[in-house]
């Protein structure tokens, strides 16, 4: 079985790469490259999964909830993608990186018997990214 859980936060980034050249970097990431960023109200859903429990939940969803809160929703809630969280370092703050970088977030010492299934992140209306984890 598997719970899905959506959270919001929202967050600032510009879209650049050191390895590019100022001309190669508007070219690629088009507004996204705008020279003081832009942002996002971010939709993420956490899917866990797992058999039931003896409560019959696969997960108590207050502890997942506070999980997904300090290690996630704290650390990127308002921030700069680019110079705030640590976890995106030296990457360009696609929302591609920007999935990999919270399931690390979430994975990291998983307290949890149901397993990490995947995140989904919704950066606009149109696009959304999926990552299922392994």
């Amino acid at each position: 079985m598997k719970l899905t859980t959506r959270y919001r936060f929202a967050a600032s980034h510009r879209l650049v790469s050191g390895a590019l050249s100022p001309a190669e970097n508007a070219r690629l990431y088009g507004k996204c490259n705008y020279p003081y960023g832009h942002g996002h109200d971010y939709i993420v859903d956490v899917t866990v999964e797992g058999p039931r429990d003896g409560s019959g939940q696969i997960v108590n969803r207050e502890a997942l909830n506070r999980w997904v809160e300090e290690r996630v929703i704290a650390k990127l809630d308002h921030r700069n993608l680019n110079s705030d969280v640590a976890e995106l370092g030296g990457k360009v703050t696609t929302t591609e990186n920007l999935a990999f970088a919270i399931e690390k977030m979430l994975a990291t010492g998983w307290p949890h018997a149901a397993r990490l299934a995947g995140v989904k992140i919704s950066e606009t209306a149109r696009n959304t990214f999926e990552l299922e984890t392994k």
